[in-house]
């Protein structure tokens, strides 16, 4: 029982609410003003971008030319902008390794074999100075060689090395007595001249022959320990003077082109206030083949020793450019290898241009061929300039854009002959003229240019 009333009370309400709803949608409809009801549309409205034709003939214009308002350009966000010759100075920012100069760079090698007997305080990174002694190492044939240069020097009249070297034996004397032969075998044993004068001042023979730095520099390589024993070309120490060093910048092959020898740097260390500021030396003929850059040499001086190698610094080249037509990159619409520009052609007509492209930096392409100084061109909005030109072309492909004058030979639009009314059909065919006198002369023997 309880159910069914229920069931009673719900259809009840459904069938008020019904009646309520039609009861207000025709209350509504009959008290609605005419002024709040939408208009009517008309015959002859369009788009609020639709451009009648009396403002602009655009038959004349290229192929895939379209016009946007200055409403939807200004809604799209299309920019426009004039073409200008630009010229001044940019910068090719790069990073670079420093590295020491070749030409100061000394590899003390083993000129026979021995035994390594004593090193001294110096390890790699050590600043040594010229003559100082390195390690010292034991040959078998010191002892002796130094006996019979020592024999030979005390016959010679003469105990002073410089002059035992210059002196000459008489020549009774053999050949094997001569100061020069040992000389040259102590040399060969890697003794240096100034431990020899030192063994014809003293005329003390040592078992140790010193390895002593050729220059002053740094210790960048050390190769040997107390015990070591080594072979003939062994390579006992390298060092670097770091007075002068290179920088060796990376640059990709369009930005080395433009840093050629002479060129003005400025070389800095990250995180640092010191600037160093140089010239470009070389551009070696190298490309990594893992980054595909090409290697910038540079050399400057190095005082104080700041610029370590290997150190990593920031390298600017100044480069000075000649005037040259530019425009931005966002401007250029590439598709494979063709670069296409939109010409601002006034009245909201944008003509497309293919142009060639020279040098691409700072955001900015060179033109070499297709605008002209003063041109107007779209900086902003091309992909939807784009779009349209390419809506519009493939639209126009059903009829032909330009026809032949059967009777002068011009090339002229269908569309600009037929509104001066310069078409006649003849034959179930249209013909188009370029002027009057051409359709005059077609008219009177129209079957000798349409045979043609």
């Amino acid at each position: 029982m309880k159910t069914l009333l229920t069931a009673v009370i719900f259809l009840i309400l459904l069938a008020g609410s019904f009646l309520a709803g039609s009861w207000y949608r025709e209350h509504e409809t009959r008290v609605l003003p005419s002024e709040m009801k939408p208009p009517a549309a008309s015959a002859d409205s369009g788009p609020a971008d639709t451009v009648a034709d009396t403002e602009l003939d655009d038959s004349s214009l290229p192929p895939g030319t379209v016009r946007v308002t200055p409403e939807r350009q200004q809604m799209v966000g299309i920019r426009s902008g004039v073409v200008e010759k630009t010229e001044g100075e940019y910068f090719i920012r790069a990073v670079g390794r420093v590295a020491p100069d070749e030409k100061r760079v000394y590899r003390l090698v083993a000129a026979a074999d021995g035994w390594i007997r004593e090193t001294y305080a110096n390890d790699t990174g050590t600043l040594v100075k010229k003559n100082e002694r390195l390690a010292s190492f034991y040959n078998p044939l010191l002892r002796t060689t130094q006996y019979n240069y020592l024999s030979v020097l005390g016959s010679s009249r003469t105990d002073r090395y410089d002059a035992g070297r210059r002196q000459a034996l008489a020549p009774s004397q053999l050949a094997t007595l001569d100061i020069k032969t040992y000389v040259d075998a102590l040399e060969s044993l890697g003794m240096s001249e100034q431990q020899m004068k030192e063994l014809s001042s003293t005329r003390e023979v040592s078992d140790k022959v010193f390895i002593v730095a050729p220059a002053t520099g740094f210790i960048i390589a050390r190769n040997v320990s107390p015990g070591q024993q080594f072979e003939k070309g062994f390579e006992w120490y390298q060092i670097a003077n770091l007075d002068r060093v290179w920088i060796l910048a990376d640059l990709f092959p369009a930005d080395a082109g433009h840093a050629k020898p002479g060129t003005t740097a400025r070389v800095t260390l990250p995180g640092q206030n010191k600037e160093f500021h140089s010239t470009v030396a070389k551009v070696l003929p190298q490309v990594d083949l893992a980054s595909r850059t090409t290697k910038v040499r540079l050399e400057l001086d190095n005082p104080g020793h700041v610029l370590r190698p290997d150190l990593f610094v920031n390298v600017e080249f100044r480069i000075t450019r000649p005037p040259a037509l530019a425009v931005p990159a966002d401007a250029i619409l590439e598709a494979g290898m063709s670069r296409t520009v939109f010409v601002d052609r006034g009245n909201g007509y944008f003509e497309p241009r293919e142009v060639e492209a020279g040098w691409r930096h700072g955001g900015r392409v060179e033109i070499t061929k297709g605008l002209e100084p003063g041109e107007k061109i779209a900086l902003s909005g091309n992909f939807l300039i784009d779009s349209e030109s390419r809506l519009q072309l493939a639209a126009s492909g059903m009829q032909p854009l330009l026809v032949q004058d059967p009777v002068c030979g011009q090339e002229i639009s269908p569309r600009k002959a037929e509104k001066a009314g310069l078409k006649i059909s003849h034959g179930g065919k249209a013909y188009y003229f370029h002027s009057e006198e051409c359709k005059a002369q077609f008219d009177k023997k129209p079957e000798q240019y349409v045979k043609e």
